[in-house]
């Protein structure tokens, strides 16, 4: 896996709704040592834009890790 290349990610919000970006892995880190410090706000660099979030209302990080192939499994 290339290190540089981005990931999915997806975000869950307290009240259930869920944020999906491509992130690179550098920003993933960073976000997850923001998600220690409660009622922040954390800016994310992400491949559209950049988000700005409330750490304190994030209840889960979903991340992508696996190779997605085209076809099917057999």
């Amino acid at each position: 896996m290339d290190n540089d290349k981005p990931q999915k990610i997806n975000i869950g919000f307290a009240g259930g709704p869920v944020l999906s970006a491509r992130v690179a892995p550098s920003e993933v880190e960073k976000l997850r040592q923001a998600l220690g410090n409660p009622d922040a706000w954390y800016q994310l660099t992400a491949e559209d834009g950049v988000i700005d979030l409330n750490t304190g209302k994030v209840v889960y990080l979903l991340v992508d890790t696996e190779a997605h192939r085209v076809g099917f499994g057999g």
